[in-house]
């Protein structure tokens, strides 16, 4: 079985401070009425005990404490009257209002109000007297004003409850968009660095690896020279990319971003790192307009050639690598095409992360993307990338 709760330390100071104050008052003889039935020596103290009583249920039990606190009162009417009582009455009047349900903070000011007004008009029409007013007074000050101002002090409270979570919802939307941007900005480092790198890196991989294999002079030489170039560059975009990170984006002298027109230097840098294993990379530009589009779309294009090279380096076989770009209307569409099958010599290996960071740059700018194999009119099978991507401003969206 539960054990009521404890009384709260403040509700015990109420109750001790009411009690001790009564019986001094009756102790000094200040009553507040005189020639009531119940005269009694002592008896005003009853109504007292069980008012002090009652101020410790005013938060656990505050609608019982009510109830019987006004029979109390009624009681007190009817003995010599202690202002304690009175007192500690107004007392659980507020606590019934202020920690009562809803629905008792809603009803006990109006019923108070209509006692108030009730006992007013009826001590008015018996008396036939102006001073049967001071009953009416009396009367809403020990009833209706504690029940206003418990309705005052609860809605204050509700109302700094209210402002007190929308401010915990506030924080936690504030952390969860602050993580949601550290987890694309995360992303977007990790598609950069990628793109980046990932390139040179595989060159370097497939050409060391025919270095060692392939016991001739002039293919280590060339090798060995296609790995120099590929690791200058690689670690030049390394070192962009890091002062980028050091400087929090907000670099001194920004380098330009790679754009359509450099695709022909990135192509050319591949047929050099392809030569080896057979491939032949070829730019098709069938666009009739060749101005500058949104800077998002051209590094998204860019990047997108860019890694389907690398992917066609270290996957592809012997034969045509095609880059294609066409423009209708507000779509720029690229095209990467190659050899699906197996090749003598060296492979680096892949780990697929080029292919989700390719989706992530389409997805970003609202376009769309699709990868896979696909058949030829001679029944050969090719590789395709294949990206369209909106080249308006309105949508353009990273």
């Amino acid at each position: 079985m539960l054990s009521p709760p404890r009384p709260h330390r403040d509700d015990v100071l109420i109750a001790v401070s009411g009690l001790l104050g009564g019986v001094v008052l009756w102790l000094l003889g200040l009553h507040m009425q005189t020639g009531r039935p119940l005269d009694a020596p002592g008896i005003e103290l009853v109504p007292l005990a069980v008012m002090s009583a009652l101020a410790l249920l005013r938060r656990s039990a505050p609608q019982t404490a009510l109830v019987i606190g006004t029979l109390a009162l009624v009681l007190d009417q009817f003995t010599a009257g202690n202002l304690a009582t009175v007192l500690l009455y107004t007392d659980v009047m507020y606590a019934a209002v202020l920690y009562g349900t809803p629905a008792a903070a809603r009803r006990i000011p109006v019923t108070t109000f209509l006692i108030t007004v009730t006992v007013t008009i009826g001590f008015l029409a018996w008396f036939r007297s102006a001073e049967a007013l001071l009953i009416g007074i009396v009367t809403g000050l020990v009833s209706f004003v504690p029940a206003l101002t418990g309705v005052s002090v609860r809605n204050h409270r509700d109302a700094a409850e209210t402002e007190r979570l929308r401010a915990d919802q506030t924080a936690l939307l504030a952390e969860m968009d602050r993580a949601q941007a550290v987890t694309a900005e995360r992303a977007r480092m990790a598609r950069e660095l990628h793109d980046m790198v990932a390139n040179h890196l595989s060159a370097i991989a497939i050409h060391s690896t025919a270095a060692l294999s392939i016991d001739d002079p002039g293919t280590s030489r060339n090798a060995l020279g296609v790995i120099r170039e590929n690791s200058v560059a690689g670690l030049a975009e390394m070192r962009r990319l890091i002062g980028l990170l050091r400087t929090g984006g907000a670099d001194p002298e920004p380098s330009i971003s790679p754009t359509l027109g450099s695709l022909d230097a990135l192509v050319e840098q591949h047929r050099t790192n392809a030569a080896s294993s057979g491939l032949t990379c070829v730019l098709e530009d069938s666009r009739t307009e060749t101005g500058p589009l949104p800077a998002p779309v051209e590094l998204a294009a860019y990047r997108i050639v860019q890694e389907s090279l690398t992917n066609a380096l270290k996957h592809a076989g012997p034969g045509p690598v095609t880059v294609r770009l066409g423009q209708a209307g507000q779509r720029l569409t690229v095209r990467v095409t190659s050899v699906l099958g197996d090749r003598p010599g060296p492979r680096a290996p892949g780990s697929g992360a080029g292919l989700v960071g390719m989706q992530e740059r389409v997805a970003l700018l609202g376009g769309e993307f699709e990868a896979g194999p696909v058949s030829t009119g001679s029944g050969a099978r090719i590789w395709c990338v294949r990206a369209e991507l909106p080249v308006g401003e309105g949508s353009v969206r990273a």
